[in-house]
């Protein structure tokens, strides 16, 4: 349950940046907010079955907003 909380944090937290980026009076301060910093990158891999051709890959890119939403995430579950 907390692995759920966190992702859904880390999701609304990056959406709530991309809302906010529009924001004028916030233009001074977001852009720090929501540059992304890569952390994790695999490169995608791709297995042929003949059948089914799957194409596999995994990317991590927060942003600040992103990890205000998983502190935020986490406090909400300890009170839950």
């Amino acid at each position: 349950m907390c692995i759920l909380f966190v992702i859904i944090g880390a999701i609304l937290g990056g959406i709530l940046g991309e809302v906010l980026k529009n924001v004028p009076s916030l233009a001074g301060v977001m852009p720090f907010l929501v540059t992304s910093s890569p952390v994790f990158d695999m490169a995608p891999v791709t297995i042929n079955l003949y059948v089914i051709k799957l194409t596999v890959g995994l990317a991590f890119m927060p942003n600040l907003m992103s990890m205000l939403g998983i502190i935020l995430a986490i406090v909400l579950y300890r009170r839950y």
